[in-house]
């Protein structure tokens, strides 16, 4: 009996750390860009300098707070308030993961030292490692990579537009021009 509840409960394992998977791979560059700035300096020193137990209940918080949005977000689109319930969704999933990610790059050593959650962590690194070997994660990411390719183009394309040349685009000026 117990092996028939392995089955959904696999599936629904991997389907959560497919969406978490993609959430985390699209909020990279914004937690990279919050670490370039230096705006939060003093926030940063104070994260830092915690002890590991109390970074790992900083590193709980956002989690807590926002995790319980999922089965909200799903109560509403079931309910037919799609829009609200995907917006609740993708809002508190990226602000989650970048909250979350970068609590975790700063207090990486801290909280591997303890050892609870170096065994969750080395749980979860196993499963993101199967889901990211699986043919439809490669795929959905070439996706995603080309899509931005696309968005970003459109988008240089769009500002060169607008843009007046000056005397160091030769190259546009004569595109232009002909």
């Amino acid at each position: 009996m117990n092996r028939v509840w392995y089955s959904p409960i696999f599936v629904i394992a991997l389907v959560y750390f497919i969406i978490d998977g993609i959430f985390s791979y699209v909020t990279r560059p914004i937690t990279a860009w919050i670490a370039r700035q230096r705006l939060l300096e003093r926030v940063r020193l104070w994260i830092t300098s915690l002890p590991p137990y109390p970074s790992l209940a900083l590193f709980a918080v956002p989690v807590l707070i926002l995790e319980p949005a999922k089965p909200l977000s799903g109560y509403l689109i079931g309910t037919g308030h799609f829009f609200a319930g995907a917006v609740i969704f993708i809002a508190a999933e990226v602000l989650k993961l970048t909250v979350v990610e970068r609590l975790f790059q700063l207090n990486k050593e801290k909280l591997l030292s303890i050892p609870a959650f170096a065994w969750g962590y080395r749980y979860w690194r196993a499963m993101m490692d199967m889901v990211e070997s699986l043919a439809v994660w490669k795929a959905a990411k070439r996706v995603v990579v080309r899509a931005g390719n696309v968005w970003r183009a459109v988008f240089y394309r769009s500002r060169d537009a607008r843009r007046e040349p000056g005397p160091h685009d030769a190259r546009i000026v004569r595109s232009r021009a002909g």
